[in-house]
């Protein structure tokens, strides 16, 4: 299963807010509602996050085995 968890540490770290991310950036808000349930995001969403956060793949999701959660 994925997990964005490192996502919102990322944020944390960079001291950036889901605010300045939909108004500043141009994320959908859906788009992080949809990360906060634990659902699928594109590719392209991912691409967009690494670049206007300035960071790996890595430290946006990672893949938890079902049987660890």
């Amino acid at each position: 299963m994925i997990s964005y968890k490192p996502f919102y540490e990322t944020l944390r770290k960079k001291q950036i807010t889901e605010y300045a991310l939909i108004f500043k950036h141009g994320i959908p808000a859906n788009t992080l509602h949809r990360m906060k349930h634990g659902e699928a995001i594109t590719t392209k969403t991912l691409d967009e996050l690494c670049f206007i956060l300035d960071c790996p793949v890595s430290d946006i999701l990672e893949y938890v085995r079902p049987d660890e959660v």
